[in-house]
């Protein structure tokens, strides 16, 4: 049987730790559990300073990826650069726009992210934040389901997705959270000034401790019988009420 072939991995300890160096950002390392040494020691130092997602498996699962020499280690190289929110939102105030940022919580549907970058991209959303565990993986199938939009608009990857929320507070952006539970909808909101719009995923929706958080919690007006919308389809809703609101 032919071995099935995964985009833009990479296998062996050193060549990860060569790739780290070089700059490249990884989506995500498969290590094997109780993998020692030296090289392993200073693959996971690095890993932890780039803040760059692990997961430790056994080796069937890392076998399933390539059968070659892989000692162990594989992983997945972005398809895109990750930014930091702490120096692209700086650059949004300096050309004085108007910050908008989308905040994705718990969003792991690899096609869900990638309709939903692209209507970002159309509507004038200058960054894309999500957490750097559970969230969908930026592959092939993310970058062709948005057209190409993941191209241009900046994704930030945090690691401290609590602390990243409150810089964005901090910078004076306002945090709206899209949640079926709130009375209040979204047009019945002023939009105008710096915001970011919290959506959460269809299951679980918006986590609890990111909801103490916010300052307001709104929601899309439904008159069906179906109480839900998808992420992406109520995404694009919330941000097309920001632009009706500033531009309209």
């Amino acid at each position: 049987m032919a071995e099935k072939k995964f985009e833009n991995l990479i296998y062996g300890i050193r060549a990860v730790i060569e790739t780290i160096h070089s700059g490249k950002d990884l989506e995500k390392v498969f290590v094997q559990k109780g993998l020692k040494g030296d090289l392993v020691k200073e693959l996971l130092g690095l890993l932890h300073q780039h803040k760059i997602p692990l997961s430790t498996v056994p080796v069937e699962k890392i076998n399933r990826f390539t059968r070659k020499n892989h000692q162990g280690v594989v992983a997945f190289v972005s398809p895109v650069q990750y930014h930091r929110i702490e120096h692209v939102l700086p650059a949004v105030f300096e050309d004085r726009r108007v910050p908008l940022v989308l905040v994705l919580d718990r969003v792991t549907d690899v096609r869900n992210f990638g309709g939903i970058a692209r209507t970002a991209e159309c509507m004038g959303v200058d960054a894309i934040l999500i957490p750097t565990k559970n969230s969908a993986q930026i592959n092939a199938d993310a970058i062709k389901t948005s057209a190409g939009a993941l191209n241009f608009i900046p994704v930030c990857r945090e690691s401290n997705f609590k602390e990243a929320l409150q810089f964005l507070k901090d910078s004076g952006l306002q945090l709206v959270a899209s949640t079926e539970k709130a009375d209040s909808f979204f047009q019945d909101i002023d939009l105008m000034g710096p915001t970011a719009i919290l959506m959460g995923s269809e299951d679980e929706g918006i986590s609890p401790a990111f909801l103490e958080m916010v300052d307001k919690q709104v929601k899309i007006p439904i008159t069906g019988e179906i109480e839900s919308l998808n992420v992406a389809a109520a995404t694009a809703m919330a941000l097309y009420e920001v632009n009706r609101q500033r531009f309209i």
